[in-house]
């Protein structure tokens, strides 16, 4: 296994690690588990962000789980906006999202 791809995780992140990569599967197979298990999931994830927030190996994490890192984005939606989000992705959306209200105040 290449630098790149290797990934030394602190013990004290391990569950969350292993949670999140439990969350990554579900959102590639998205009927794989019932919606109180999804939901029991999340919270789990929650409540171990939570005891993680301020570490500073957390970030490692959150580039490479992509739905560990919406989840964490959008628990901070209030504070940061979309800030873990790719610029081009934010700028297009934006832009979408202002054509659509043209078109809805034209109507």
């Amino acid at each position: 296994m290449s630098s790149d791809t290797t990934l030394r995780i602190p013990a004290r992140l391990q569950m969350l690690a292993a949670t999140a990569m439990l969350l990554e599967k579900l959102e590639r197979l998205p009927r794989s588990a019932s919606a109180g298990q999804y939901l029991g999931l999340i919270g789990q994830i929650h409540r171990l962000l939570d005891d993680a927030e301020g570490d500073p190996a957390l970030e490692s994490l959150l580039e490479r789980l992509p739905a560990l890192s919406e989840l964490h984005e959008n628990r901070h939606y209030e504070q940061a906006g979309l800030c873990r989000a790719p610029l081009d992705d934010a700028i297009e959306a934006e832009q979408e999202a202002r054509a659509l209200l043209e078109r809805a105040r034209a109507h």
